[in-house]
């Protein structure tokens, strides 16, 4: 009797778990087919299908509904929990780009805490908070603007936080330009001192530094870890990545060579978990910033690099584009030896392709400096088959289809900008004349942020790649190396 009782539960629970699934997936169809996103694509389109996936470490099912063709093409993507109920649903872009989507935190993590960034907001103004409106009051104000637009996108309110963007960047080229030819006066007394700019200087370090460990790393630098271990493997850099970074190989090559110390220190694992090696590289190509702000323009520059929002952004995503930044402050540091500049424009243009723009403002018409340029380029390229090289950087950058700009639809429009910021570029080599340090860190954000208003794809990350050269072009009778040994020193800039 206990034996036959024992077969009835058995075949009773047998098929369970089989059964509980195809139940599961069954409810996670019915669910997404209702959905009004999959109900629109079906409505428009012909010979369509759903499947259902499971995510057992979201617990939940993915259904995808597929356009029939050869190959079959996505068109619709619905997650629906266990319960039946539908988590999230996306088509068009939102469907090919995951970040449009708004998850939050997906960018950095704790840095999007909004009295996180609201209070490295009110630091980074705080030491002008004195004396009556001025047109530096504006410009930080706009530099913070940013952070509206970056709202609107978490909030995946892309038809908000991509025009937005552009009226911004347009007031800082024109400031720019403006503050080259015309050089701003003197910034006002701050009304913080140099004491209190140090103290606030070691806590956010601590920020910054607490911020990056319990970040995340996005996928530019997990492609750029990839690429560091394959450089150190010995193995083809371009045209080999795997999924989901198929076209993380889009940079130059020292974007990954950059990486290879710390990929050493931390062996990539072949998945993209922790990756403490793109931690261990953002943190170290942020400090290092910091450290060139502080030499440019003493502790009131660094200051203002640890407490913008946006280098944290970059830091604590693990991201790439503080590299670029580096290379450009060095090049603007080595002002005197223009081999030196030559060579530092060669690798900032062989990390990410944009900086070579600044080449004929940073070289000019110097014969050393451009063969240093020229010498850097070409021996960095020569291990690469130069084929595949153009293929995987320069060709994937021009066909590049971003909803992240305004530019879908107004290819015309957009070669106007392009053309008139390489003009603008061009120009540079020859005027103006007399170029100190402010009015070439002037012209070099306004040269970048030329080309970053008429590119394919454009993100709040570039933004360090000029703001701390609007800062020492908007500063620089504070920024001077020079220290006076009156007590109102103290109070003052630099």
């Amino acid at each position: 009797m206990r034996a036959l009782r024992l077969l009835i539960v058995l075949a009773a629970f047998a098929p369970a778990a089989p059964a509980q699934a195809q139940t599961g997936a069954q409810r996670a169809l019915e669910a997404a087919a209702a959905t009004p996103e999959v109900r629109r694509e079906r409505a428009a389109r012909e010979r369509t299908y759903l499947r259902a996936y499971r995510e057992p470490e979201r617990r939940l099912w993915r259904v995808s509904l597929f356009q029939a063709g050869r190959p079959s093409r996505e068109v619709a993507q619905v997650r629906v929990d266990d319960r039946g109920r539908v988590v999230e649903a996306w088509t068009g872009v939102k469907l090919e780009w995951p970040m449009a989507r708004g998850y939050p935190g997906a960018f950095g993590r704790g840095v999007n805490t909004p009295w996180i960034w609201a209070g490295l907001s009110l630091l980074f103004v705080l030491p002008f908070l004195r004396g009556p409106p001025r047109m530096l009051h504006l410009d930080l104000a706009v530099l913070l603007a940013f952070g509206l637009s970056y709202a609107a996108f978490n909030a995946a309110e892309l038809g908000i936080s991509v025009p937005s963007v552009y009226p911004l960047l347009a007031y800082l080229l024109a400031r720019m330009l403006w503050v080259a030819w015309r050089p701003p006066p003197a910034p006002p007394r701050l009304r913080t001192s140099a004491a209190f700019l140090l103290g606030a200087l070691f806590f956010l370090l601590g920020v910054r530094v607490a911020l990056n460990l319990t970040g995340n790393v996005i996928d530019v630098g997990y492609a750029s870890i990839i690429g560091a271990d394959r450089i150190a493997h010995g193995d083809p850099l371009y045209g080999t990545f795997p999924e989901p970074v198929e076209h993380g190989d889009t940079y130059g090559p020292v974007a990954y060579a950059a990486y290879v110390p710390f990929e050493l220190l931390f062996p990539w694992t072949g998945e993209w978990d922790g990756l403490a090696a793109g931690h261990a590289a953002a943190l170290a190509f942020d400090l290092g910033c910091l450290a060139l702000c502080w030499r440019l323009g003493g502790v009131l520059l660094a200051y203002l690099w640890a407490a913008y929002p946006f280098t944290l952004l970059v830091s604590a995503s693990g991201a790439n584009d503080a590299l670029v930044t580096l290379l450009i402050l060095a090049a603007l540091l080595a002002a005197a030896r223009p081999a030196a500049r030559g060579v530092l424009m060669g690798l900032a243009a062989l990390t990410k392709l944009a900086p070579l723009v600044l080449a004929p403002l940073m070289v000019g018409r110097s014969l050393a400096g451009a063969a240093a340029l020229l010498l850097t380029v070409a021996v960095l390229i020569l291990p690469f088959d130069q084929g595949t090289l153009i293929e995987r950087t320069l060709e994937f950058q021009a066909q590049r289809d971003s909803p992240f700009s305004i530019w879908q639809g107004a290819a015309a429009a957009q070669a106007v900008v392009q053309v008139a910021a390489l003009v603008l570029a061009l120009a540079l080599a020859f005027v103006p004349r007399r170029r100190d340090r402010a009015r070439v860190a002037a012209l070099a954000a306004a040269v970048l942020i030329a080309v970053q208003i008429g590119a394919d794809h454009w993100f709040y990350t570039y933004l360090v790649w000029f703001a701390p050269l609007v800062w020492i072009a908007l500063l620089s009778p504070a920024a001077a190396p020079a220290r006076s040994p009156r007590p109102a020193a103290a109070a003052t800039p630099g």
